[in-house]
């Protein structure tokens, strides 16, 4: 089962996001599928989604529509199979995925994020080694900063735990705080921004190098003028007035600050995550 996003359902989705699809793009121009990893519930992630890609479609008269998949897996299954044209991801920066050509031109102007585990806040275990043979949750397994840099980080200190996949950061954590399982895996501003919605507690007991947000990354196939177009009205949202109020909803709905917006990007900050694979388990990459 996936959400691919229908004009029937897509109508549906907008309204959570309160934006009607923009009537200012011909009917028949061309349509860009815009894939953005999931990090929260489909419905979460739609209503933040949404009414950021209606107002790029409006500014760059660039037709662009949400497809996302019922987890993280999928949506990255439809990137891998050449089904979407933009993204917001970390999943392309392995070395055979970087072969693919895509290319990035913006991220969000977040502070750095951690790859993480943690335990509910009232959990007895005090330390990493205390979890060995008991369940531990991660978003899904092409998370690289919720799943691969902590799980990596477990395999290296000889932490043996069960794999539990929950979808998605939001579904990892309702495992957690539901008792099915000991601690999660995630990314610390997803857990920060679960947190703050759920009005949940937790203790970090591990936590990772700083690393940047994830990139918006167009595919070599897109013409370069629709690519720029696109660029630039995702960059200049945060210097309009609808802009700003279409960035600063959608961040207060997922828990990131209201002030967060879309700036440059060369691809040269995701360093990090192309040296993790120069050392990562192999059943990691």
């Amino acid at each position: 089962m996936f959400l691919k996003l229908s004009q029937a359902a897509l109508a549906t989705l907008c309204v959570l996001g309160g934006f009607q699809f923009p009537a200012a793009v011909a009917a028949d121009s061309q349509v860009y599928h815009f894939s953005p990893v999931n990090q929260y519930g489909i419905n979460l992630t739609a209503a933040y989604w949404n009414p950021i890609i209606n107002y790029v479609t409006e500014k760059s008269g660039v037709k662009l529509v949400l497809k996302i998949g019922r987890t993280s897996a999928d949506t990255t299954s439809y990137v891998l199979a050449n089904e979407v044209e933009f993204v917001f991801t970390n999943h392309l920066f392995s070395p055979e995925r970087e072969q693919l050509g895509w290319k990035v031109f913006g991220r969000r102007d977040t502070p750095p994020v951690h790859g993480q585990i943690i335990v509910a806040d009232d959990s007895p275990v005090k330390k990493l080694q205390e979890l060995t043979g008991h369940d531990v949750a991660f978003p899904g397994p092409e998370a690289l900063i919720a799943y691969k840099f902590p799980y990596a980080h477990l395999l290296s200190q000889g932490v043996d735990v069960k794999v539990v996949f929950g979808g998605n950061q939001d579904g990892a954590l309702a495992q957690l705080y539901s008792g099915k399982v000991k601690a999660v895996g995630g990314n610390s501003q997803l857990l920060e921004g679960y947190a703050k919605r759920e009005s949940k507690k937790y203790r970090v007991l591990w936590s990772s190098e700083p690393l940047y947000d994830l990139a918006l990354m167009a595919s070599s196939n897109v013409p370069e003028r629709d690519r720029k177009a696109v660029a630039d009205a995702f960059l200049g949202m945060a210097k309009d007035a609808r802009g700003r109020e279409v960035l600063s909803t959608a961040s207060a709905a997922v828990g990131l600050p209201v002030t967060t917006a879309f700036i440059p990007s060369s691809g040269t900050e995701y360093g990090a995550y192309r040296k993790f694979y120069q050392s990562a388990p192999t059943n990691l990459r």
